[in-house]
């Protein structure tokens, strides 16, 4: 067995997810690039169109009814990584990827909660001047995890 698929991991959600096409285009993109499970806090997935490939039926899909419910079922050992527009993040240009780890991305309109930006072991941004579609966003970390870098 491939010690990389023991030893690394990594799942995607979003909170409060504005719409169920975002959800849909997110969850195919993290089924191709590897990720070990997804989730929602707040609102609940909806089959749509864009998730072509049924991605809910090929990888584990959780749905947490609010924040501390999600927080409190974080696996052991993977650290949460926020992706969000802010001052205090670092730039994913230069984010080294925890071997184990869940990204955590707000809705467009609201971003992160407060509570879970204070509780992100890491929190991520992009150069750019306003936020991006969340599901561009996840698509973007996705594929940056996976380009060849040193990992923590």
């Amino acid at each position: 067995m491939n010690d990389n698929f023991i030893n690394e991991y990594f799942g995607i959600g979003i909170q409060n997810g504005k719409t169920p096409e975002n959800l849909g285009v997110l969850w195919r993109t993290a089924q191709n690039l590897g990720a070990t499970f997804i989730f929602t806090i707040g609102n609940r997935y909806a089959k749509q169109a864009c998730d072509t490939h049924d991605a809910v039926k090929a990888i584990p899909y959780f749905h947490y009814e609010n924040f501390e419910d999600f927080y409190d079922n974080l696996p052991k050992g993977a650290r949460l990584v926020g992706v969000e527009l802010d001052e205090n993040a670092c730039d994913l240009e230069t984010f080294e990827h925890p071997r184990r780890c869940v990204y955590l991305l707000g809705a467009e309109d609201h971003g992160l909660s407060k509570k879970a930006m204070q509780q992100c072991h890491h929190l991520i941004k992009f150069k750019s001047q306003k936020s991006l579609n969340v599901s561009v966003a996840g698509s973007i970390v996705m594929y940056d995890r996976n380009l060849p870098k040193p990992r923590s």
